[in-house]
């Protein structure tokens, strides 16, 4: 069960992702500072005891996820700027290591850049970005007693998976629940669903279907059995599925299949954008892909509050090119953060000793509050317990390695395809 705290802002618009980005080769991708695999230090020697903490990051630079790469990149970027800036961890600089995580459709991409942060002597990675990733790798990171901390991961099968797997992203029970909310409060009772097989997927899907059924709504498509192949290239039979059920509003959850699916209504005489609803896979920029106005009063969730112009500025500072979506940016730099915090309050750089002091940094045994790693250092410096004021807006982690409690932000398309920021919900699991 959730509840549930709303917040409205002005009007805001941002363009989250250019989705046509997943698509493209890796020569194309956009680079994060230093090479897929490159470091922030100016040394290529492998990791070492003496050489201070070492954080990796395994965040999609190409494969169907690869727009939400550079907020990432970014993210854990700042993040290591900042910290060193401050002192670093037990006076000496934090390196990082940046490598690929592809996503679920090429495994040994990810397989390899985890046996290369391992071998490097990394004691935390920050990532995956899809929560089938992350399941592909997190046993052998978790055996290594190293740190997984994923900024993005919303999966229910991870809530508590490993002593070793923490995320700063909620789990679907949290999303799943606005989203539910969100449609049957706009007045839909047949909500048809079109997922793909994929964990991330049907994890949402089931929060979604245990949502909205207790209030009188039914899922008339989408349920268990219904969900579509992720690496299929028509879906034109599945839109006809869907619509055969006559729902009065159709859920996408998919990533980049979706500029194919929503096509593949419109020519199926689907004309009520307003009764369609995306979710953080697939909730982008679309202004390059489709006609003026096709997506035009459609509406999406994605995790996290939404960062503001100052944070927004900071980001842009580090990463190669301006950044046109921010998604994620911010949890990756709490990930960052909180992985930094952890090795200092312990007094070490492995992994066991994040791993040991990780949920108290977020605040999971109280202590003073703190937002910058700056204050936060001093006030560890002088033996006091800290709660650090993350910038995505969630909680101190629970017993699950969960955050407590994390912002939803709710988004409505604009006539040019691009999304406006509405509000945004608190929800406690």
């Amino acid at each position: 069960m959730a509840r549930w705290k709303t917040i409205a802002r002005g009007a805001s618009v941002v363009a989250v992702g250019a989705l046509a980005l997943a698509a493209c080769s890796s020569s194309s991708d956009p680079e994060p500072s230093g090479s897929a695999t490159g470091s922030m230090d100016s040394s290529d020697s492998p990791a070492a005891s003496g050489d201070g903490l070492l954080i990796g990051s395994l965040l999609p630079i190409t494969g169907s996820l690869a727009y939400l790469g550079p907020p990432e990149i970014a993210g854990v970027d700042l993040a290591i700027q900042e910290i060193n800036e401050a002192g670093g961890v037990m006076g000496q600089d934090v390196r990082v290591e940046h490598t690929d995580s592809s996503d679920a459709d090429n495994p040994t991409i990810a397989s390899t850049s985890v046996d290369k942060l391992l071998g490097d002597g990394a004691a935390a990675i920050v990532g995956a970005a899809s929560s089938t990733v992350s399941l592909n790798v997190v046993d052998t990171i978790a055996k290594a007693s190293t740190v997984m901390i994923s900024p993005a991961n919303t999966s229910t099968a991870l809530s508590g998976y490993s002593p070793f797997y923490f995320r700063v992203a909620p789990p679907d029970t949290v999303q799943g629940n606005v989203l539910g909310n969100l449609i049957v409060n706009d007045g839909h009772t047949k909500i048809g669903v079109l997922v793909f097989n994929e964990d991330y997927g049907t994890s949402l899907r089931d929060v979604i279907k245990e949502t909205v059924e207790p209030q009188g709504a039914e899922l008339v498509y989408g349920n268990p059995g219904d969900e579509f192949d992720p690496k299929a290239s028509n879906f034109s039979s599945d839109v006809q599925a869907v619509l055969a059920a006559d729902p009065d509003s159709i859920v996408v959850i998919a990533f980049d299949q979706t500029k194919q699916i929503i096509p593949e209504l419109v020519g199926a005489g689907w004309t009520d954008m307003s009764a369609v609803y995306m979710t953080d896979g697939n909730t982008a920029d679309y202004s390059g892909d489709f006609d003026p106005g096709v997506l035009e009063g459609a509406q999406g969730t994605i995790p996290g509050a939404f960062p503001d112009d100052a944070f927004k500025e900071r980001l842009n500072s580090v990463a190669p090119e301006p950044l046109d979506s921010f998604a994620y940016g911010p949890e990756s730099y709490d990930a960052t953060i909180l992985v930094a915090l952890a090795a200092e309050k312990g007094q070490g750089t492995d992994g066991t000793t994040v791993q040991e002091n990780l949920a108290a940094v977020t605040g999971a045994t109280g202590g003073d509050e703190c937002s910058t790693y700056a204050d936060c250092l001093a006030l560890l410096q002088d033996g006091q317990e800290i709660n650090y004021k993350t910038v995505a807006g969630s909680g101190p982690l629970n017993d699950q390695n969960d955050p407590s409690s994390a912002f939803i932000g709710i988004y409505k398309y604009l006539n040019d395809n691009t999304i406006e920021w509405q509000s945004a919900q608190e929800g406690e699991a």
